[in-house]
Parts: C-alpha cells; sequence; structure tokens
C-alpha cells in the first residue's frame, strides 16, 4: 500500500491519487460480486468481476460504501463527560471523530441540541461553540469523516429560538428536526416507560418527577405549536431539510406533510412508519433498536418495520458501532432483507434522503468512501476506511 494511502482526506491534496482494491466481495447497491474496484483522485472509475488488478488485497472481505449517518448523539459525551466538565472543543471533536470513522461512518451530521431544560449544566451556547469546533478541526484537516450539522430542536422549550438563531448562516447546518418530549405523547406516551427512563437517569423522587410532568406540559401548551411553525419555516427558507421525531399518530405524519418533512426519524407506532413511508419520507430508526430487537422505551421494534418494508434509513444514534452491525443483522434474521438491501439503508439511502448523492453506493463516478468489512460470528470487523480513496482508518 502506498504512502498516499494512509494520509487522512482532504480536499488540498493537488497530487494525482490513485488506489485499487483487489479479491473483495463488493456489495453494489443490489448485488454482491466477488473482484476489484478502482478509485482514481477520489472518485471511482471500474468495478470488475474477477481479480485480474494488482492493488489491495482485501482477503475476501466485503468491500462496502462509507456509512451516512444522519442522527448521532454522540460528540456531546466527549465535550461534556461528567457534570460540570467541558473538554477541550476541538479534542473532543478529535476523539469523537476517531471513533465515527473506525465505526465505518465516513459521513456523519452530528446532532446538537437547541431547547434547553432549566438548570441543565450545558446550554445552546455549549452547542456553538462544538459547531465552531466541527468547522476549525475540518479546516485545519484534522478529521476523517465528513462531517455536517442536525440540530436537534426541541420546541417544546422557550429558549428554543434563541438557540437556534445562534446558528442562522451557518452553511454546514443541513438538517434540522422538530422534537417534543413532553410526557404522554411521542416517544414518552406510556408515562410508566417516562418515568422509569428519567428516574433512572437523573435519580428523580417521585416528587421532582411530578413537578417535571406539569412542568413540561405546562411549557408544551405555550411554546410547542408556535415553535414548530417557525422553525419549519425559517429552516425551509435557509436550505435545511427537515425531519420530523417520534411521530406517533396520523395527525403527527399529516402535519409533518404539510411542514414538507423528508425524514422521519423514530416513529414510535407501525401506524406512524407506514404513513411517512407512503408519504415519501425517509423513515429512519436507531441501530440499537434493530441489534437489541426492541426499543428501549417501549415503542415500536425496529425491525417490525423492516419486516413490514417501511423502514428505509439506520442511524447508530447513540452507539456508533451500532450501524454497522445493525445491517448485519438485518441480514442475518430477516429473510426478505439481503446484505445490498441492508447496506442501502445505512449507506445510499440516508445519502440521498438528504441530497448527497455524490455518495453512499460502489458506482462509477461516486464518492470512493469505501470500507472493508469482515464478518466473525454476529459482530462485524472494520478493517479498514476510506473517504475519497484515502485511507482514514
Amino acid at each position: 500500500m502506498s504512502k498516499d494511502a494512509l494520509t487522512p482526506a482532504s480536499g488540498s491534496h493537488s497530487a494525482s491519487h490513485e488506489i485499487t482494491f483487489t479479491n473483495a466481495r463488493i456489495v453494489l447497491p443490489d448485488s454482491i460480486i466477488d473482484g476489484s474496484l478502482n478509485a482514481v483522485d477520489g472518485t471511482i472509475t471500474s468495478i470488475d468481476e474477477g481479480n485480474s488488478y494488482k492493488g489491495l488485497d482485501c482477503e475476501g472481505d466485503y468491500l462496502i460504501p462509507g456509512l451516512v449517518e444522519l442522527h448521532t448523539d454522540h460528540m456531546e459525551n466527549h465535550y461534556h463527560p461528567r457534570p460540570k466538565v467541558y473538554w477541550n472543543a476541538v479534542s473532543a471533536v478529535q476523539a469523537h471523530d476517531a471513533q465515527i470513522a473506525c465505526a465505518g461512518i465516513t459521513t456523519v451530521f452530528d446532532a446538537l441540541r437547541i431547547g434547553m431544560e432549566d438548570g441543565g449544566d450545558i446550554s445552546a451556547q455549549d452547542m456553538r461553540i462544538m459547531a465552531d469546533a466541527i468547522e476549525t478541526a475540518q479546516a485545519e484537516d484534522r478529521l476523517r469523516a465528513d462531517h455536517f450539522i442536525h440540530l436537534r430542536c426541541e420546541v417544546s422549550a422557550p429558549n428554543c429560538i434563541e438557540g437556534f438563531d445562534l446558528f442562522e448562516g451557518d452553511p454546514r447546518v443541513r438538517l434540522a428536526s422538530l422534537m417534543d418530549h413532553t410526557p404522554g405523547q411521542r416517544q414518552f406516551t406510556s408515562l410508566d416507560a417516562l418515568i422509569t427512563y428519567y428516574k433512572n437517569k437523573k435519580n428523580f423522587s417521585d416528587e421532582q418527577m411530578q413537578e417535571y410532568i406539569e412542568t413540561s406540559t405546562a411549557r408544551s401548551k405555550i411554546y410547542s405549536k408556535p415553535n414548530r411553525k417557525a422553525i419549519s419555516e425559517r429552516a425551509t427558507k435557509a436550505g435545511m431539510l427537515l425531519a420530523s421525531h417520534d411521530d406517533a399518530t396520523l395527525a403527527h405524519v399529516e402535519e409533518a406533510i404539510a411542514q414538507k418533512v423528508a425524514v422521519a426519524e423514530f416513529p414510535t407506532t407501525m401506524e406512524a412508519a407506514q404513513a411517512s413511508h407512503e408519504a415519501g419520507m425517509a423513515v429512519l430508526m436507531g441501530g440499537p433498536n434493530v441489534v437489541r430487537g426492541f426499543s428501549h422505551s417501549g415503542n415500536v421494534a425496529a425491525r417490525e418495520l423492516a419486516e413490514a418494508g417501511v423502514l428505509d434509513v439506520i442511524s447508530s444514534d447513540y452507539i456508533p458501532v451500532s450501524m454497522l452491525q445493525a445491517a448485519f443483522t438485518l441480514d442475518r434474521d430477516i429473510e426478505s432483507i439481503s446484505l445490498p438491501h441492508a447496506i442501502r439503508m445505512v449507506s445510499k439511502n440516508p445519502a440521498e434522503a438528504v441530497g448527497l448523492t455524490d455518495r453512499g453506493a460502489l458506482e462509477l463516478g461516486r464518492r470512493a468512501d469505501l470500507v472493508q468489512v469482515r464478518m466473525v460470528g454476529d459482530v462485524p470487523i472494520v478493517r479498514g476506511v476510506w473517504r475519497q480513496g484515502r485511507r482514514v482508518a
């Protein structure tokens, strides 16, 4: 392998660069072939059956497209790892990026939340600090993956619009999700599930839990509807795509259709998922849900949606390695889903759902974002990652 092949990808390289992979099980959008793939200057130029070429010997491993992740909450854990601890933001981005790339993800939408609870030790300004650190790290060629920003907008929060204002004019923001975690609806239709979740997460007493439910419900009645309308209008005007979040009913889906939502994130019922899929939205579920076989909130299982043919996109959500493992899990456990079909859910489908038609599939003319994968038992091993033809992991 050439020295160049180990250099992180960057738009600043001027020398022509070529790389060839051979003896690979190449996962195309609709089939798998044993053969070779060639890329020049970051673009796939040939894919052929047989192994007549000389190049990087993949030793019979799978060669798949780089994964495209639309919703990861993972970066915040690196910036704010403990209460009252705030890590250097650029260092936090690098640590997050390394974990993302080593999971096979070459394009990531980092989810930054706006709309904060009272008394929290992290603010919208911290989200802006992280966004600036992404920009700095990208400009200084520190990163392995290609990073964009996904704003998670908690529309029931009184400071949601204030947080949104901090990102006005930021070209890296490509996606905004409209979220409302008010108790008794959407993700937490079951109050029992919500109480269990928050008591474990925040160690609430019964009295604190009741106060949280009452305060959250009152705020939602005041702020959710106007904030949802304002953000959907402003995001659309700015060229951002919209995602709905935790839709549970047909009324939720009809609202999303009216707001021209492109991605239906984590629908909580089969009814909402089917209606979203039929309306042309890309239905997204979490890799942890797929791998574990159920939702931690007690909602519809992602595998049920996959079996019904209404699951389009898998996100790593809060566990980066879950994305790739979920694809191989679906191939193994669901008869109607082949490996090419499952890999599309983590590559081509999410890329095209947000307009990134230059990547996400092993096809001529697309970016040479590639992952070499060996399957051992039930857990895939990432043996190499390339972004635009240059090795990054």
